[in-house]
């Protein structure tokens, strides 16, 4: 009796140290080794499983001891049609439970499930095998009962960290691989954590911005309305709980980097709050606005420069118009072509620029431009451009240089006669002391190329490299008195690139330049 006793209190014992280790755990895979390897001693087996429910109901072996990992596929489909269907009694589950035995191992005589239940809801299953046939006390049935239940619990909350953790590496890996800036403060400002990006925009690194004040990091040259510090001072953060109160602060302006170097940033801090309304941690998400300002100064740029552009065109053409309309004074036919003259030419302008403007909106629509195909003598449609060009210049002297049967190709007529207006105008705008324009062809074995060529201002090689971008005008003297909306030569290269054609441009400061395009035969 004393023996059975002293049995007893070391099974109890044992119990108690076995569940304190596995309840203090929290990595789940420790934790169900644990719980394997004391359900096996206790229950004198020699191979055991666990098998976890997922979110779907399906049971997969998690900790194995006996079995070679290789048997996992097998067991997984045998315990799930185990689970399905009709429900077993205790006798069916201990048949079943047995010829699982015996496919593991021919010498395995005894199986023992013990279910892990926490809440009434099911989350795995314990599974001991042994070599042979015991039966089980209630008092040992319930010692067992009681050290799975311990494991079930154990087993949560594992599982429940388990997920935390995981949670916890997605948000972080979120945050360190943002495009964005992030910067995570506590109460009072100083700085927790911040990614790669902000460590890109700031040039500091996290190591050497981590426990410094976020004012010592984020140093404004110029911004608009209250920053950090001073909304706190103005009761940013103690008035949060308001409801007239905004819940974020926004900043914007000029951040100067710790090299020195400006850029445009735009910074949304976010207070986190605890769940009796403190202040827990500040998370600060700072945006790259740099791009966004450039095209704010760009459109405004343009709109200022497309109305310079309309207004002397509409001045001119009304004023001459008004002119012809006067009832006090005759004109002769000599004044009266002139004048009419002068209308025409604006009128041209007009067109093209209008013609500029809608082409551009289209392709930044479409994202391509159609073409209308047809066969394009390109030596006719340059001597009609330049005849309409010799009366707008009488400065410049505009000549054609195409050799003798100059070859057709298939093109798109008035996109082509856009892309000789463009050059041959520029030619002209940009030869400001006149001369010589030569508009001429050469032919290859598979292609055609046509070249303008004036003896103007010429470019330098900055300039070269850029001249085909939108909206950009060479900054100098002559291009500030010049009207223009920085859209011609980008269009132009727009319309050769769709008809599977190059562009490209020679140019030296003070000779002059050449514009060549080149177009496929075929």
């Amino acid at each position: 009796m004393l023996m059975l006793l002293d049995f007893r209190v070391r099974q109890r014992d044992f119990l108690l140290e076995i569940s304190r280790a596995i309840t203090a755990q929290l990595d789940l895979t420790e934790v169900l080794r644990r719980v394997l390897n004391a359900s096996v001693v206790m229950l004198g087996g020699q191979v055991g499983l666990i098998a976890l429910r997922d979110e779907s109901g399906v049971y997969r072996i998690r900790a194995l001891l006996g079995v070679e990992s290789a048997r996992v596929s097998d067991l997984n489909a045998q315990f799930n049609a185990l689970f399905q269907g009709e429900i077993l009694d205790s006798e069916q589950m201990n048949a079943q439970l047995n010829e699982i035995a015996t496919s593991l191992d021919p010498r395995l005589k005894q199986s023992v499930a013990l279910p892990l239940l926490f809440a009434g809801e099911p989350t795995g299953l314990l599974m001991i095998f042994r070599t042979y046939t015991a039966s089980a006390t209630p008092d040992d049935v319930q010692v067992l009962q009681s050290f799975a239940d311990q494991a079930a619990i154990a087993v949560h909350n594992a599982q429940l960290y388990e997920r935390i953790e995981q949670e916890r590496r997605r948000l972080a890996a979120i945050l360190q691989h943002s495009a964005d800036g992030v910067m995570i403060l506590d109460a009072h400002g100083n700085i927790i954590s911040i990614n790669h990006a902000l460590e890109r925009l700031t040039g500091w690194s996290a190591e050497d911005a981590i426990g410094l004040h976020q004012d010592d990091v984020i140093v404004w040259q110029r911004h608009d309305g209250d920053d950090f510090s001073a909304a706190c001072d103005h009761g940013w953060l103690t008035n949060l709980p308001a409801d007239d109160a905004p819940d974020t602060l926004y900043v914007e302006g000029e951040l100067r980097r710790r090299d020195g170097l400006p850029i445009s940033v735009g910074i949304l801090y976010a207070p986190l709050l605890t769940a009796d309304g403190r202040v827990a941690n500040i998370i600060a998400n700072v945006r790259d606005i740099t791009n966004f300002r450039r095209a704010q100064e760009m459109q405004n740029v343009f709109i200022s420069m497309i109305s310079h552009e309309l207004r002397t065109p509409v001045a001119l053409v009304k004023g001459n118009a008004a002119t012809l309309r006067r009832d006090d004074v005759e004109w002769d036919t000599a004044i009266v072509r002139d004048l009419a003259g002068v209308i025409e030419d604006e009128s041209d302008r007009l067109t093209v620029l209008i013609e500029n403007l809608l082409t551009s909106s289209k392709m930044q629509a479409q994202r391509k431009l159609e073409l209308q195909l047809d066969d394009v003598r390109l030596d006719l449609l340059a001597a009609q451009v330049i005849e309409r060009f010799a009366t707008q210049s009488k400065q410049h002297t505009l000549e054609l240089k195409f050799p003798p049967d100059f070859p057709a190709i298939q093109g798109d007529l008035q996109r082509l006669r856009q892309v000789l207006d463009n050059l041959i105008s520029n030619a002209i705008k940009y030869s400001p002391d006149g001369g010589t324009i030569t508009v001429g062809g050469m032919i290859d074995v598979a292609s055609v190329t046509i070249f303008v060529r004036d003896h103007g201002v010429g470019l330098n090689d900055a300039e070269r490299g850029r001249v085909f971008d939108r909206f950009y005008r060479v900054d100098d003297a002559l291009s500030r008195r010049t009207q223009g909306t920085g859209l011609g030569l980008y269009l132009a290269k727009s319309i050769i690139n769709a008809h599977g054609g190059t562009i490209r441009v020679d140019s030296q400061p003070s000779v002059g330049s050449t514009f060549y395009f080149t177009l496929p035969l075929a």
